[in-house]
């Protein structure tokens, strides 16, 4: 019964990560999902870019200022799960993401996220979450990319 239990609660966190990223997902013919993109984080979350210094931003901020970008220099964005590892233990699990995303049609970028999550009242909700850029030097994991078969 507890297998069949944790398997809900991975499924169930697959399908959020999936979520967050459609939702941040928007081009001429589709609109960002800025509420669903913040539904599924805790109300005392925060969220580290790659950039460093690392800086601590709420999920608030992260979304105004993907806001503004999308009204001015980013016309299109769209961000894609390419794999996903998750380990769950009671009512807290980890998550790490692979992903690819498109700016404007053109310029591909791939990173990898990793999210701490609490399931409180039979909801799972995002924490804490930072992720770091890919590229030759540092590139995604094989194993993490092999995920993406678990998705469906």
């Amino acid at each position: 019964m507890q297998d069949e239990a944790q398997n809900d609660d991975v499924r169930a966190i697959r399908l959020l990560i999936t979520r967050q990223f459609a939702s941040l997902s928007w081009g001429p013919a589709k609109s960002p999902d800025w509420a669903g993109l913040q539904s599924d984080f805790h109300d005392n979350a925060v969220l580290y870019g790659a950039s460093r210094p690392a800086t601590s931003q709420s999920p608030e901020a992260f979304a105004a200022r993907m806001k503004a970008l999308a009204e001015t220099s980013l016309r299109s964005f769209d961000e894609a799960v390419l794999g996903t590892e998750v380990r769950v233990f009671g009512n807290v699990a980890v998550a790490v993401a692979a992903c690819e995303s498109t700016e404007n049609g053109t310029q591909i970028d791939r990173n990898v996220e990793m999210m701490l999550l609490l399931k409180e009242d039979g909801r799972w909700k995002i924490v804490a979450q930072a992720w770091d850029r890919a590229d030759e030097a540092q590139p995604i994991p094989e194993g993490l990319l092999a995920g993406k078969a678990e998705l469906a």
